[in-house]
C-alpha cells in the first residue's frame, strides 16, 4: 500500500502543476491526421496504405477512441504487412506530447515512437499480444522538457507479423500539461451515497475508495466525462463519518465525470425509479446497474433472500458483486444493497447460502441461525487481484443476512482446474454432512462433502452440464415415497436420478426444460419449511433495454414439480400462486369459436396481465394469442408451440391446449398443459402496444375459457 499512498501524493501533486499549468500556454497541434494522405510524413512499406484509414479496416476488429474520422492504422493488409511512417522534424515548445495509441505491444515492433537526433528518446505501444483484446485508442504522453527547443521527429513502426502486429495512433498535441492522469479527492462521509455519472460506451476508468492505505472498494466504470446517461451510486453507510480518498485513474483534462461524483442522501434521479418505461413491474430488477444469475436463494424466519451478481456500476457485465433483495411473499422484493464485495482474492461470482441449523462451522452468535453463503473468487478480474485463481470461500451472517462476515480462512477450496466456479451447497441429512456441487470445466461437476463448511473433501466426478449447478430433491406425483434427485446446469437441463451423498447416478440422459429465450443460471431455495414444502425456483431472466439505468431482471418465481407423463418423470414449471396478490380487474370471456379470423379482446389495458386460456384445435392449422405484439402460435400439424423463433413440442391434452401467460414490460413467460412446457420470452412492450387479441388460421378453434387479471405493479413507487 505504500505504493498507493506513493501514487496519490504523486496524482494531488500533478494535479496542483496542472492547475497551474494550464493558465500558460496553448495547445500546439502536431499532426491529427485528417487528410487523405500523409503530407510530409515518409511511410515506407505496405502496413500504414498510402493514407489515414478511416478508421476500421478490412477483417479488422471495431476500432473506437480516436478522434475525427481518420487516424494512423497500420492494418492495411492484415497483421502480415509491416511498415514505417516518420514525421518530418518540429521544434519541442512544451513539455509534454499527449496522443492516442493502440494496437499491437509488442515492443519497438509495433510502436510510437521519439526519435532524437535519429534516436528513440520515448516508446509507446498497445496494449494487446495476445487473442483477444480491443482495438481502442486511449490516451498517453510523453513528459520531455530536456529536449526543449530541438528538433525531434516521431515515428511509428509496424514490424510485427501475427497476432496484434499493428498499430494505430491518433492526434498529437505538443501541451503544458499530460491529457490523462490520475486525480483525488477526499471525502467527508457525511451522507449516504456517493452518485457517480455514467456514459455507455464511454472510456472505463478504475475508481478506487481508500482509507488510508486500506482499499476498501474498487471498480471500472464507464465514467462520463459530460452529460451522463444515468447515475449509479455507492452506499456510504458503513463508512459514515471517515475521510477517505476516491481514487481514478487515466482521467482526460477536459473530462468533468470526476469532480461531478457527489455525496447526497439520495440516489440520483431515484424520484423516477421503478416507474421507468421499461422497468419491469413485477420481476425483480436491480435499482442500478447490471444483473446475471440468482445466488443464495435462501429462506429464513419469513424472509426469501435473493443475492444476485451484481454490478452497481454500469449497464454491462463486470465488477462481479452480490447484490441483496428479501421479500416476504416472493412478489413485494426490497433491495438492501450489495452484501459481498471484491477483494485481494478476486470479484465475487456465484454460488448458493444455507441455514446453518447446527451451528457446524461454529459462526453462531446469540439467539439467531447463521446464513451462510458459500461463493466463487474469480481470481485476477479485478487490479486487486491479479495473480490469483478462481477458488471458493465463505462468507457469514448472525443478523438474518443485513450484515456479512467473509471468512478469514478463505479460501475453503483451493483452485482445482481452470474457471472452477459456482458452489452450490446442501445438507444431505442421511449422510449427516454437507455437499458441495461445483462445476469444474468442460461440462464436469465435481462433488465435495464437509462437517463444517470450512474442510472439504472430493467425492466424485460426473460429465454434466456447463456451469451453475444445482441439486435437489422430489416427490414423484406429490408421493413422499418415490422420490428423485435433479442435477441441473444453467441452460436448465436436468437429470432424474439417485444421490447418497457422494455420487450422482443419473437415469438417463439430459431432458429439456426450458424452451425459451429468457432464462438463465436458474437456482432453486434452500430451507424452506416442511409445511410449505415447495421446491421455488427463480432465473436469470436475459432481457434488458439500453435506455434503462439498469439491465436484466429475474424471472417470476415458480414451483417445481416432478410428475409421470407417457415419457418417464418430468419436471413441470407453474408460477408461485402469490401471483395473485397482484390481481386487479378480472375479465372473463365467453366461449369464442373462431373460424380462420381474429379477435380483439376489449377494454383491457396496462400492459400487465396473468392470463389463462383454453382452446380446443377443430380443424385449425394454427390458434393462439396475440400478446402485446407477440404471437404465441399452436402449430396443430407440427405439435408445436412457437414464439417468436423458439419452438417447443406439445400435445393437445383431451383435445385442448391449455396456457398461462405472465405479461410484464420485457417479458412474457409462457406455461403450457399445466406447466409442461415452461417458455420464457424476452419482448420488449411498447407504450402503444398492450393489446391482446385471439386467433385461429386455416380452419376453426374454440376458446372454451379465457380469463385475463390485470395486475398492479409490485413496486412501491415514489421512494
Amino acid at each position: 500500500m505504500r505504493n498507493t499512498i506513493a501514487i496519490l501524493l504523486f496524482g494531488v501533486l500533478a494535479a496542483v502543476l496542472v492547475t497551474h499549468s494550464a493558465k500558460a500556454n496553448p495547445d500546439i497541434p502536431i499532426e491529427d491526421f485528417e487528410k487523405v494522405d500523409y503530407g510530409d510524413w515518409e511511410a515506407e512499406g505496405t502496413a500504414f496504405g498510402s493514407g489515414p484509414a478511416e478508421g476500421t479496416l478490412p477483417d479488422q476488429m471495431r476500432v473506437d477512441g480516436f478522434r475525427g474520422k481518420r487516424l494512423v492504422n497500420s492494418y492495411f493488409g492484415g497483421d502480415g504487412a509491416t511498415g514505417v511512417l516518420t514525421s518530418p522534424p518540429f521544434k519541442l515548445e512544451r513539455p509534454y506530447i499527449n496522443f492516442l495509441i493502440g494496437g499491437g505491444g509488442h515492443g519497438l515492433n509495433t510502436s510510437v515512437a521519439l526519435l532524437y537526433e535519429g534516436k528513440p528518446v520515448r516508446i509507446a505501444t498497445g496494449p494487446n499480444t495476445e487473442p483477444g483484446g480491443r482495438e481502442t485508442l486511449k490516451w498517453t504522453h510523453w513528459e520531455v522538457s530536456e529536449f526543449m527547443d530541438k528538433e525531434v521527429q516521431l515515428q511509428m513502426n509496424d514490424q510485427q507479423t501475427g497476432t496484434w502486429g499493428h498499430i494505430n495512433a491518433d492526434h498529437f498535441v505538443q501541451s503544458d500539461q499530460p491529457y490523462v492522469s490520475e486525480k483525488t479527492r477526499a471525502i467527508e462521509v457525511q451522507h449516504r451515497y456517493l452518485n457517480l455519472p455514467v456514459k455507455n460506451d464511454a472510456p472505463k476508468k478504475w475508481v478506487r475508495l481508500l482509507e488510508g492505505d486500506t482499499l476498501l472498494r474498487e471498480f471500472e466504470i464507464e465514467l462520463a466525462p459530460g452529460e451522463p446517461d444515468f447515475w449509479v451510486f455507492l452506499d456510504l453507510t458503513p463508512f459514515m463519518g471517515k475521510t477517505l480518498t476516491l481514487w481514478a485513474d487515466e482521467i482526460e483534462h477536459d473530462n468533468k465525470g470526476f469532480e461531478a461524483i457527489e455525496q447526497a442522501e439520495e440516489i440520483r434521479g431515484g424520484e423516477t425509479m421503478y416507474r421507468e418505461q421499461y422497468r419491469p413491474q413485477f420481476h425483480f430488477s436491480s435499482k442500478r446497474g447490471w444483473n446475471n444469475d440468482p445466488n443464495g436463494l435462501v429462506y429464513y424466519k419469513g424472509e426469501y433472500h435473493l443475492f444476485y451478481q451484481h454490478n452497481p456500476y454500469g449497464w454491462n457485465w463486470g465488477n462481479m458483486t452480490w447484490g441483496h433483495a428479501v421479500s416476504k411473499d416472493l412478489v413485494h422484493w426490497e433491495e438492501l444493497g450489495d452484501a459481498l464485495h471484491p477483494d485481494g482474492l478476486g470479484t465475487i461470482f456465484s454460488g448458493s447460502a444455507v441455514v446453518d441449523e447446527q451451528n457446524t462451522a461454529g459462526f453462531q452468535q446469540g439467539d439467531e441461525k447463521t446464513l451462510v453463503a458459500a461463493y466463487t473468487y474469480a481470481g485476477d478480474t479485478n487490479r486487486w487481484s491479479e495473480g490469483q485463481k478462481f477458488t471458493q470461500a465463505i462468507a457469514f451472517s448472525n443478523d438474518r443476512g443485513r450484515t456479512w462476515t467473509k471468512y478469514e480462512g478463505n479460501p475453503v477450496l483451493g483452485h482445482i482446474v481452470g474457471g472452477n466456479r459456482d458452489p452450490k451447497l446442501i445438507w444431505h441429512e442421511p449422510s449427516k454432512h454437507w455437499v458441495m456441487v461445483l462445476y469444474l470445466d468442460e461440462h464436469r461437476m465435481g462433488i465435495f462433502t464437509s462437517t463444517d463448511l470450512k474442510s472439504w473433501e472430493r467425492q466424485s466426478e460426473l460429465e454434466s452440464f456447463y456451469e451453475c449447478p444445482e441439486l435437489f430433491q422430489l416427490p414423484v406425483d406429490d408421493n413422499s415415497d418415490t422420490r428423485k434427485w435433479i442435477l441441473y446446469g444453467a441452460s436448465g437441463e436436468y437429470f432424474t436420478g439417485e444421490f447418497d451423498g457422494r455420487t450422482y447416478t443419473p437415469d438417463g440422459d439430459a431432458l429439456p426444460f426450458n424452451y425459451g429465450n429468457c432464462f438463465y443460471a436458474s437456482q432453486t431455495f434452500s430451507d424452506i419449511p416442511p409445511e410449505d414444502g415447495r421446491r421455488i425456483q427463480i432465473a436469470w431472466g436475459r432481457t434488458g433495454h439500453p435506455d434503462m439505468p439498469f439491465n436484466q431482471m429475474m424471472n417470476f418465481p415458480v414451483e417445481l414439480t416432478l410428475r409421470t407423463t407417457e415419457s418417464g418423470p418430468r419436471l413441470f414449471a407453474w408460477p408461485v400462486h402469490e401471483i395473485a396478490s397482484l390481481h386487479q380487474k378480472e375479465h372473463v370471456f365467453p366461449v369464442m369459436e373462431l373460424a380462420d379470423t381474429s379477435r380483439t379482446l376489449e377494454n383491457i389495458a396496462g400492459g400487465l396481465y396473468d392470463i389463462t386460456a383454453v382452446f380446443e384445435m377443430g380443424s385449425a392449422e394454427e390458434s393462439g394469442i396475440m400478446v402485446c405484439g407477440l404471437p404465441i402460435t399452436f402449430y396443430a400439424k407440427a405439435g408445436e408451440l412457437r414464439c417468436g423463433d423458439k419452438t417447443a413440442p406439445l400435445k393437445p391434452d383431451s383435445g385442448a391446449i391449455h396456457l398461462r401467460l405472465l405479461v410484464d414490460r420485457l417479458s412474457v413467460e409462457i406455461f403450457a398443459n399445466e406447466g409442461r412446457v415452461y417458455m420464457p420470452m424476452s419482448h420488449i412492450q411498447e407504450e402503444t402496444d398492450t393489446g391482446l387479441e385471439v386467433f385461429a388460421k386455416g380452419g376453426t378453434a374454440t376458446f372454451s375459457s379465457l380469463t385475463v387479471h390485470e395486475l398492479a405493479s409490485a413496486w412501491k413507487t415514489g421512494e
